[in-house]
């Protein structure tokens, strides 16, 4: 059994109440998207306050700072995001488009995503990936008899969000201290020889508190929405100490749901099985860098990256953001041709976040509604190569896209 799909019973609870949100629509579709979402949610009954914060490109090539502090002073004192999109580029090309009056001063650009991330501890990243009937880029495969057959796929990736490769400890000709550390190392023999110039260093940095964290959440969540599987992917046998410490600490987050099994695939065993039996995982619980890896695989087998959305969670903290990107060469088109979906969802989560699961529920159903019927779909769903043309050839804009989801909210 996996997550119940909402059903049209499901209605918004009415409620008086008001509340105080954080959006950040940061860079290219991110403030189409976040636009709409936001008509969406108001249509769905949510009485909202909306705090606009600044995030993104444009701060950072004016401020050398993508992610101001007056930023992070909205979200201490709101403290539930929407998000937006981002632009993020090589440390070159960021250094470029500073403003000439900031160059050369020692600012360096970092993915004020990432950054959220981290300053806030958002540690626990929920991806779920799951099939909407009727939609045409769903994952089709043949069958032993020839022909084809359409699995339902239904898991939710759980993303250790806030360390691994992502952490940012890493130097290219590393110092002294680094260096002369790391040829402690016996397998740091072969590369005795490189030139300390051409040797470039990134730390993989697990902790066990953060490991325990993810599993355990992994797990609540299999056993909340009667998931029969957590699976943890990992590479063990080859990057033994943080996959192991994982695994570790999966099987002792297991012992408190022992009706919940417990199962182990390599990330690179695990993209190939995902092609052959998606519907066979449930809950997949992941490191920083693989997790990311998995979540963008089986976004693919439901759609791609438009329907693909994700809860940033700390303690008392959460950011809900879309997993694609702020795509510049569709930023400035009129009208819009982007597939708000994923944006969408990512405000369900919001709204579950906020004990307000009703309402995302009707949400939901007006999503699937509108991808089952099939009369107004984005340029992607129908296959199209993204340009001005789409809307001519049939695709439906952003907004047409949000005006329906707000009609099927009616019926």
């Amino acid at each position: 059994m996996a997550t119940a799909t909402p059903t049209a019973a499901a209605t918004a609870t009415p409620t008086d109440k008001v509340y105080d949100l954080v959006v950040l629509p940061g860079d290219g579709i991110g403030k189409v998207c976040c636009e709409v979402t936001i008509k969406v949610l108001e249509a769905a009954g949510l009485k909202a306050n909306w705090h606009h914060g600044d995030i993104g490109w444009e701060f950072w090539c004016n401020e050398g700072n993508a992610l101001p502090q007056r930023t992070l002073d909205l979200i201490d004192r709101y403290r539930i995001v929407l998000f937006g999109a981002i632009t993020s580029k090589p440390k070159a090309a960021a250094e470029a488009e500073l403003a000439p009056e900031l160059r050369g001063k020692g600012f360096v650009y970092y993915s004020p995503i990432v950054s959220l991330r981290q300053h806030y501890g958002l540690d626990i990243c929920v991806r779920p990936c799951q099939s909407f009937e009727g939609n045409p880029l769903n994952f089709i495969r043949r069958t032993a008899t020839g022909g084809f057959e359409e699995p339902r796929v239904d898991v939710v990736i759980f993303r250790q969000n806030t360390e691994c490769l992502y952490c940012g400890v890493e130097w290219t000709n590393p110092p002294d201290a680094v260096y002369n550390s790391l040829m402690t190392h016996p397998k740091m023999k072969n590369f005795a020889t490189v030139p300390r110039p051409e040797l470039a260093v990134s730390c993989r940095i697990f902790t066990r508190e953060a490991c325990r964290r993810i599993c355990s959440a992994a797990f609540e969540y299999a056993n909340k929405y009667g998931y029969r599987s957590v699976t943890v992917c990992e590479k063990p046998n080859v990057v033994r100490e943080t996959s192991g410490m994982m695994e570790e600490e999966a099987k002792i987050a297991q012992k408190r749901f022992p009706h919940i099994q417990l199962w182990s695939t390599n990330i690179d065993a695990q993209m190939m099985w995902m092609t052959k039996n998606p519907e066979e995982y449930g809950v997949i619980v992941s490191s920083n860098m693989f997790g990311d890896i998995a979540s963008d695989g089986f976004a693919g087998l439901v759609g791609g990256l438009g329907f693909a959305s994700s809860a940033n969670l700390g303690r008392d903290i959460a950011v809900f953001e879309p997993t694609h990107g702020s795509a510049p060469k569709y930023a400035e088109l009129v009208p819009s041709i982007v597939n708000p979906i994923a944006t969408i969802l990512c405000a369900c989560q919001m709204l579950d976040y906020m004990d307000l699961k009703p309402m995302a529920d009707k949400i939901r159903v007006a999503i699937r509604r509108v991808i089952r019927e099939g009369r107004v779909r984005s340029y992607d769903m129908m296959k199209l190569r993204g340009g001005p043309e789409v809307i001519a050839q049939g695709a439906a804009s952003t907004q047409q896209i949000a005006d329906a989801i707000i009609a099927a909210l009616a019926l």
